[in-house]
């Protein structure tokens, strides 16, 4: 029998879901504080929570550099291509696992799946040779690419979860009417899975542009996008605190703004298939 919840319990995990909600958010709001001060109070000890002297000269300094916007245009292509690729890809992997398993279906998706649990470094000298010889260093194409590698397998499980709840009665229907396997995924699958491709494709999006670490590794100046342009405010002098706080807020909000509007969208494509 399940136990009633009093109002008092639910003050509780309301407050604290709001405290675990803001310690998790105190970080981006810290960075987004220091953006608004000026380098001399951002290293004030004890440290200002509030800028004493609000400044958006943070702000104007890192859009008047040439090559902001170059970067801008780099995270847009890399996101956004590795996000088509992979879609491409994992929608017909995750078809053919959700509606024609093999006894290894599982196993498989297990074994993509901790592919994603290795730590990155150690693949990098494999995959840094791979793309020297390639000639895909510092290049907007091999960058796309590895990014689509990566994610491949988070994208190809949220996709299997979602069209596993799809009723195979629907296609086992338009198989009868001669649907061929193209038009079946075109005109019958693909618009029922609608939701969950839309979601898979923000979080993959949100993936792409957030990461760092290939970013650093295999780019220099030409493909960098936003995140390795945060690190330029790093210099052998010292950290420029304001000024990267202020190009770090300039990089995460489309995606913050991506996520907000969507918020819904996400979790559903996160938690879909949890409970049934």
């Amino acid at each position: 029998m399940a136990r009633a919840v009093t109002p008092q319990r639910k003050w509780t995990f309301t407050i604290l879901a709001w405290l675990v909600a803001f310690l998790i958010f105190f970080p981006i709001l810290w960075t987004f504080l220091t953006a608004f001060k000026t380098e001399g109070d951002a290293i004030l000890f004890p440290p200002a929570f509030f800028p004493p002297h609000w400044t958006l000269e943070n702000f104007f300094e890192v859009q008047s550099r040439s090559d902001y916007f170059k970067h801008f245009f780099n995270s847009v292509v890399i996101a956004g291509g590795s996000t088509v690729l992979a879609l491409i890809i994992a929608v017909p992997a995750a078809w053919s696992m959700a509606f024609s398993p093999s006894k290894r279906t599982k196993d498989i998706l297990m074994w993509m799946l901790s592919t994603k649990m290795m730590p990155a470094v150690g693949v990098l000298v494999p995959i840094y040779l791979i793309f020297k010889n390639l000639g895909l260093l510092d290049n907007l194409f091999g960058l796309t690419v590895i990014l689509m590698l990566i994610n491949l397998p988070i994208v190809v499980w949220m996709l299997y979860t979602y069209f596993k709840e799809i009723p195979v009665d629907i296609l086992e229907a338009s198989r009868m009417d001669g649907a061929t396997l193209w038009k079946e995924i075109v005109y019958v699958l693909l618009p029922m899975a609608v939701p969950g491709i839309a979601s898979t494709m923000l979080l993959n999006v949100i993936l792409a542009w957030n990461e760092a670490f290939w970013t650093l590794n295999l780019t220099a100046a030409n493909a960098a996008p936003l995140t390795a342009f945060i690190a330029s405010y790093s210099s052998p002098e010292g950290l420029f605190w304001a000024k990267l706080s202020a190009a770090s807020t300039l990089a995460i909000a489309p995606i913050l703004l991506l996520g907000w509007f969507s918020q819904k969208q996400l979790v559903r494509g996160l938690t879909f298939g949890a409970v049934k």
